[in-house]
């Protein structure tokens, strides 16, 4: 499945070379593939000294999966189709009154709404996964850390996957939100399994993720990746996480935006009101600095160049030959972390002699997360044991 995902179309003959399986039991899984829907021959042929070939891809209209991403202001709700294409996307409000109960209502209301309002059949939902800033326990289905959204950090919170599967009658995952855009990238770009793929994410905060052979490098618990909390000033303030000085109090949005509000003047300038959300005073400190601002630009020009020690930490650790910056945070600016990024890359990378890493900017850096959340659900339902365990295709 995950090379007719990455090769598509491809051929039963190149199926055969590519995984050094025998002819026969390969038409015996594609035959089963087709039955079931999920692989379907194009109709191309290719003309070969023999038989000529058919081609096969993946039938985009074999399952679909539902990704939503929390944030403190708003729910971002995705659906992509089998092959990564975004079928549906609606936006609401987060619950104001912060209660666990009213944010898994809210989920459950807006899981109905698009999935109804595109008319797709209750069978041809994979499931869904919500994904937020981490740390998660994704074993039990919960964020750990969503101040003002899933009541106290710790074990006492919700347990959202259990609740809402529940409720929904599907399966439903909790992951991060690095993590799922790490996926999502992978799976809708059709990047092959023989590349190490690497995931810069910014939102509020920092994350990145790995894929390995075709899965996402998890970690013990799930919440590998955290580049955020790399300590990259050793007298900083004390992080939340407990260390001091870490990547993201001084590179992040929120960061920048508590940064550009000291700066006399510049607030008031750019039109950056007190009771602005951070996502929102971020987006116009970064149109200012494209723009050419000379104090938006020295911030955001610093935050790159922090964010390339830890793009230059990742590739080095993981020999990594692709790497995707995604996330809110590159939506306005990306263009700047890009330049950035691939200079320290080509100048410093551990590997440089022997390959380039290819750096690019998401596609949809707002929506990565939630089109991510929706590619975990497909990659673990149409590729099993290159994602997360979920039920099979019904």
């Amino acid at each position: 499945m995950d090379l007719i995902r990455s090769s598509g179309p491809i051929s039963r003959v190149e199926l055969v070379n590519a995984t050094g399986l025998t002819q026969p039991t390969i038409s015996n899984i594609v035959r089963r593939l087709i039955d079931d829907g999920v692989v379907r021959e194009t109709g191309d042929l290719v003309a070969t000294r023999g038989k000529p070939r058919s081609m096969l891809v993946i039938n985009s209209r074999a399952a679909y999966g539902v990704g939503i991403h929390v944030a403190a202001d708003a729910l971002t709700c995705v659906v992509t189709d089998t092959r990564g294409g975004t079928v549906g996307r609606q936006l609401v409000a987060t619950p104001e009154d912060g209660r666990p109960e009213s944010l898994m209502a809210r989920l459950a209301t807006l899981y109905h709404e698009i999935t109804q309002g595109l008319g797709l059949p209750p069978q041809s939902v994979a499931g869904m996964a919500v994904v937020g800033p981490g740390p998660v326990d994704v074993r039990r289905g919960r964020f750990l850390a969503l101040p003002g959204l899933l009541g106290p950090p710790g074990p006492a919170g919700l347990d959202l996957a259990h609740a809402l599967t529940g409720r929904l009658g599907v399966p439903v995952l909790v992951d991060s939100d690095a993590a799922a855009a790490t996926v999502g990238e992978f799976w809708g770009r059709q990047v092959s399994r023989e590349r190490t793929f690497g995931c810069l994410y910014m939102n509020s905060g920092i994350g990145s993720g790995v894929v390995l052979d075709g899965a996402l490098h998890r970690g013990a618990s799930s919440n590998a990746g955290k580049l955020g909390h790399l300590a990259v000033a050793r007298d900083g303030e004390r992080c939340h996480c407990g260390n001091r000085g870490c990547l993201e109090q001084r590179a992040a949005p929120r960061a920048l935006v508590a940064r550009a509000r000291a700066v006399p003047g510049l607030a008031d300038r750019l039109r950056i009101g007190a009771g602005d959300p951070d996502a929102r005073a971020f987006d116009v400190l970064a149109r200012a600095a494209i723009y050419g601002d000379v104090q938006a630009s020295a911030l955001l020009a610093e935050s790159a160049e922090l964010l390339a020690e830890g793009a230059l930490l990742l590739a080095n650790l993981w020999d990594i030959d692709t790497l995707v910056l995604a996330g809110p945070g590159f939506a306005v600016a990306g263009s700047i972390y890009v330049t950035e990024i691939r200079r320290r890359l080509a100048e410093r990378a551990f590997a440089r002699d022997v390959h380039d890493v290819r750096v690019d900017l998401s596609s949809n850096p707002r929506d990565s997360a939630a089109i991510g959340g929706a590619a975990l659900v497909l990659q673990g339902s149409v590729a099993p044991g290159h994602g997360p365990l979920v039920s099979t295709m019904r």
